[in-house]
């Protein structure tokens, strides 16, 4: 799949998650086979462009390319500053957001808000591709609710406009996260339009990613939620689409040194105190599916150093590695 200049190989994206997908995590996605990861969701309000958070949203120095940085908003003039603003701090792909959500995205009539509002829709994706010289991407639902389904018309009103691809949550906004991924509409959309379109919703293993492809027709998959504590989901798509068998499951060791790679990321990019404590979502995440999971986050979320977190995530993937149960009791 093709994006502008930009050849999105493997065509497994990982979708952009508020307070997920940083510059660590995106880092490591894209080394365990992403072909492309969408920043945060930055705001188009210019007020809040010096905050600490922003200036951390749009540091992208060392980033592999493509550079894919996902804006909000709900003003059209405003989101094309925005989006000049970010490309000239690094951006190479913009992404709008007219997925998002939630209430508090809703209630400003941004995210999937917009999608009520059908001109509106055309005069910011019109005002975004004018003002920026890199490829302009939209991700949508399928509408407001159950009753107002309009993605399909959204979708002409994106392809119409310039947009150089389109990813489609296969959920309408009242859904949320509830219930199960439409790829009836997805598949209808794919049908009706000549860009790219990437298929999102419940794509949670390398089967259901193929399964997906083959009842949409889309060119590509996005990832979102199933890649919290598993990145390397994305290599383990890559290798099923390829070769049509699993990869086998990483090994306590593999997930010990990638975990303790991703701590000493994420301690690098937001300083000690708010690594550790952004860090502990992730060691959660990773640990999930292990029986002695809310132990070991009881024993993890008590650390209140670096060093401490450090030790205590190696010491329990040293115990899974060695097959024996970790000490959590006593290291608590």
């Amino acid at each position: 799949m093709r994006i502008g200049p930009y050849r999105i190989d493997p065509g497994v994206i990982l979708a952009p998650m508020a307070g997920v997908t940083d510059k660590p995590f995106r880092v490591l996605c894209k080394r365990l086979g992403a072909g492309l990861a969408m920043s945060e969701m930055t705001t188009s309000d210019p007020r809040f462009w010096q905050t600490a958070k922003s200036l951390r949203r749009m540091d992208h120095a060392g980033e592999p390319d493509p550079v894919g940085v996902q804006i909000a908003g709900t003003e059209p003039a405003a989101l094309a500053e925005a989006a000049r603003y970010n490309v000239d701090h690094g951006a190479q792909l913009i992404d709008i957001n007219m997925g998002c959500p939630a209430k508090k995205v809703c209630n400003a009539w941004a995210g999937s808000a917009l999608m009520r509002d059908e001109a509106l829709v055309a005069r910011i994706l019109e005002a975004v591709v004018a003002a920026v010289d890199v490829p302009v991407t939209l991700k949508i639902r399928t509408g407001w609710d159950a009753r107002h389904r309009n993605a399909p018309a959204i979708a002409r009103i994106a392809e119409a406009s310039g947009i150089a691809a389109l990813a489609v949550h296969g959920r309408s906004r009242e859904q949320h996260y509830t219930g199960v991924a439409e790829y009836d509409t997805v598949a209808a959309i794919k049908a009706e339009l000549r860009i790219p379109v990437i298929a999102n919703g419940d794509i949670d293993s390398p089967e259901k990613a193929a399964d997906v492809l083959r009842r949409t027709g889309c060119d590509a998959v996005m990832v979102g939620r199933a890649a919290q504590g598993r990145p390397w989901i994305f290599r383990d798509i890559a290798h099923y689409l390829a070769h049509g068998e699993r990869l086998p499951e990483p090994s306590p060791a593999e997930v010990r040194d990638l975990l303790l790679g991703h701590l000493d990321a994420l301690h690098g990019f937001y300083g000690e105190e708010a690594g550790v404590r952004i860090a502990r979502k992730h060691l959660g995440w990773y640990a999930k599916d292990r029986p002695e999971n809310h132990a070991f986050r009881a024993v993890v979320n008590r650390a209140q150093s670096a060093a401490e977190q450090v030790r205590l995530t190696r010491d329990y993937f040293d115990a899974l590695a060695a097959g024996v149960a970790p000490g959590l009791p006593a290291a608590a």
